[in-house]
């Protein structure tokens, strides 16, 4: 008996936020494969622009290569999220991609807030977040990993993962996260990697000064058996959390972004709607 291959997608989504009479507006957006977004929100200022990328299938498998081109023109802004987690499934084949680049103007403004990725046991991906910001522009972010199905039990078992992050401004590199994850590898047990961890994130903020990292620390509280910290580099606010639960670490970076908000990007914390579904 031979068994059938689910197919791949190749799937690339593109959007641009443009500033029209102080309204920042979704001007274009193009799609092929199973990509799409929902209409844009404008659940405050008309000035910030909501839009939920959403992926059809439900879950990323191997060979998808799946593309996301967000562009903010001068004085946009968007917050980009999504309604649940990204979910890599196993790999039967070869290596699943998922890249995410985000290109900011002169004084616009993105704020890439993502649900968890999830990884299942014997997945292979590379995930790539990279964000172009201008000088003068600002950037809020983060990205929530998961490596297995810990609320499940389902530990990850084997896999071979690649996660990058990175900003550049003006073209020069300010922050690059890479990690890597392979089957075997110390880094899952070793107190200077995951210390068995199944939980990581990161969150980073192009504008900071030494006031606003106090205000994150102080304000920041996380389990006993998780990890937290925040500091500053090259003015740039990087805020990193390992520990068991997925909603903790949501929690914890929403948490700061609330801070943050008012601060850095002078508006009032209002989540998105379909955070609270």
């Amino acid at each position: 008996m031979t068994s059938k291959l689910s197919p791949t997608w190749q799937a690339n989504l593109r959007l641009k936020f443009i500033q029209r009479d102080l309204k920042s507006i979704l001007s274009e957006r193009s799609h092929s494969g199973p990509l799409r977004v929902q209409r844009p929100f404008y659940p405050e200022a008309e000035n910030i622009c909501h839009v939920y990328i959403l992926h059809p299938p439900g879950g990323i498998v191997s060979g998808d290569d799946l593309k996301v081109d967000i562009a903010i023109e001068e004085r946009a802004w968007g917050l980009i999220t999504a309604p649940g987690a990204t979910k890599i499934y196993r790999n039967n084949r070869k290596q699943a991609r998922q890249s995410v680049h985000i290109k900011i103007k002169s004084q616009g403004t993105a704020e890439w807030l993502p649900q968890e990725s999830i990884f299942y046991d014997d997945a292979a991906a590379n995930t790539q977040v990279r964000a172009d910001v201008a000088s003068d522009a600002k950037f809020v972010g983060w990205e929530i990993t998961c490596l297995g199905r810990p609320a499940s039990g389902q530990d990850i078992k084997k896999c071979n993962i690649k996660n990058r992050f990175e900003i550049w401004k003006d073209g020069i590199p300010i922050v690059l996260e890479r990690a890597r994850y392979v089957t075997g590898h110390p880094v899952f047990g070793a107190a200077w990697g995951l210390r068995s961890c199944p939980v990581t994130g990161i969150l980073i903020c192009t504008e900071s000064d030494s006031s606003l990292l106090q205000q994150v620390r102080e304000s920041t509280a996380v389990g006993s058996e998780s990890l937290f910290a925040a500091t500053q580099v090259r003015g740039v606010l990087v805020c990193r959390y390992l520990g068991f639960k997925v909603q903790e670490a949501k929690h914890t970076f929403r948490n700061i972004w609330n801070i943050i908000r008012p601060n850095v990007l002078g508006a009032q914390p209002v989540n998105p709607r379909i955070w609270n579904t």
